[in-house]
């Protein structure tokens, strides 16, 4: 039933026109050569100025709200209607692509200017919110902006401070936003139907699946651990090998553990992203060992009992060993379970287009999760060349960003709202 797609873009395309703003916003940046842009910058300042300018072009209001989100409003055929909300970030990490979150701004964007280019106007309103923060660079916080539209932002959040000793008061300050307004931007429950947003996978699954998109089913909730093993350090070459208290084997069996959890797991990933070993000296017996494991998956409970197997796992390792352990939990995040009805809905449009509808979750975390406190959410994924992302590197195709804007478009001109009130 489902064939291949085969996309010709003509000049002025849905997919030629969100690359084209895409090239638009990497421009800004405040490291020249690289596209860097943190939040509350000048380049996050340039790049929210730039795309208030195209939302007023198209005769939409748009304005930055306290927090340092752009707010757009195409309005419903019937004035002060709730809105679908469309939205990702258009903050960086350093040295970036060009696709993560401002995918999903840009695609909302030019959905809104095919919207007014031929006079469309919907039951419900439709907000585009491009987020400055979820990222998480500049400031020890992430999800600021979502999480304040939530109405969930934690005000203590003001007084943390980059790496210059400037706290994010002073910098909202700085980029023109009212810190003490913050709770106001907060919506009612009552007057947003769903959150939509559209992103680059930023895994290999649908190009392994040879799809442009697929429908987010949740996202992965997370646990980091930081682990600690301390031995004894020694003479490499003095030491017999049966009285060794090697600190770094003891780290280095534990791996290999951690590993053959996850892969007998398939909702399951886990990552040791970090190691350090003690004295460090080409002839000294490891004394000490630091290392970090990331464990992910979209079902807390398993994420939950996953997390115990390894602390046991490693325990019993260490004993054998007769090294020292301690294991301490540096994050916890639940998964975010997008809504069953936006899931449907988004495949359906998939379905539309001819083509085949592939669930799967994220392994990454986005502005959907905080949003998720305030009203139902769903995600559409587009196909990233090998999975590549917080990179130069990053890549989509003009032919999967124009199946991405139909997708969405069918998706918001046949969208039925979750709930009623």
């Amino acid at each position: 039933m489902f064939g291949s797609v085969h996309v010709t873009l003509a000049a002025g395309s849905l997919g030629g026109r969100v690359m084209a703003r895409l090239e638009e916003l990497a421009a800004l940046t405040d490291e020249p050569g690289a596209l860097t842009r943190l939040y509350l910058s000048p380049a996050h300042r340039r790049a929210a100025d730039s795309l208030i300018g195209w939302f007023r072009e198209l005769g939409v209001a748009a304005s930055i709200d306290a927090i340092g989100n752009v707010v757009a409003r195409y309005e419903a055929a019937t004035s002060g209607a709730p809105a679908l909300i469309i939205g990702s970030h258009i903050d960086t990490v350093r040295n970036a692509g060009k696709y993560d979150g401002n995918l999903g701004v840009a695609a909302g964007l030019v959905a809104v200017e095919e919207l007014a280019r031929r006079g469309e106007r919907l039951p419900f309103a439709i907000e585009i919110v491009a987020f400055g923060d979820e990222e998480g660079v500049r400031f020890p916080v992430t999800l600021s902006g979502s999480r304040a539209l939530a109405g969930a932002f934690d005000p203590t959040s003001l007084d943390q401070r980059d790496e210059d000793g400037v706290t994010l008061r002073e910098a909202l300050i700085a980029f023109g936003c009212d810190p003490d307004g913050i709770a106001a931007i907060a919506r009612r429950p009552a007057d947003v139907l769903g959150f939509l947003e559209v992103h680059i996978e930023q895994g290999p699954v649908l190009e392994t699946e040879r799809l442009p998109v697929g429908i987010v089913t949740a996202i992965n909730g997370a646990t980091r651990l930081a682990v600690e093993m301390r031995g004894v350090a020694g003479h490499a070459g003095t030491v017999p090998m049966a009285l060794r208290r090697d600190a770094l084997a003891c780290a280095a069996e534990g791996l290999v553990a951690v590993e053959e959890l996850a892969r007998g797991d398939e909702g399951l990933v886990a990552t040791v992203g970090r190691i350090e070993a003690r004295p460090g000296a080409v002839n000294v017996i490891p004394g000490e060992v630091r290392f970090t494991i990331d464990l992910r998956s979209p079902d807390d409970a398993r994420r939950r009992a996953a997390v115990a197997r390894i602390r046991e796992r490693l325990a019993a390792i260490a004993a054998a060993r007769d090294v020292a352990l301690d294991i301490a939990t540096t994050h916890e995040a639940g998964a975010c379970a997008c809504d069953p009805a936006i899931i449907a809905q988004v495949e359906q449009a998939v379905v539309r287009h001819g083509l085949r509808p592939l669930r799967l979750a994220s392994g990454a975390g986005h502005d959907t999760m905080a949003v998720a406190a305030l009203c139902p959410v769903g995600m559409l994924f587009v196909r990233c060349a090998g999975g590549v992302s917080h990179s130069p590197a990053e890549k989509i195709t003009a032919a999967d960003a124009d199946v991405a804007m139909r997708v969405l478009l069918d998706t918001i001109r046949h969208f039925r709202p979750v709930r009623a009130d």
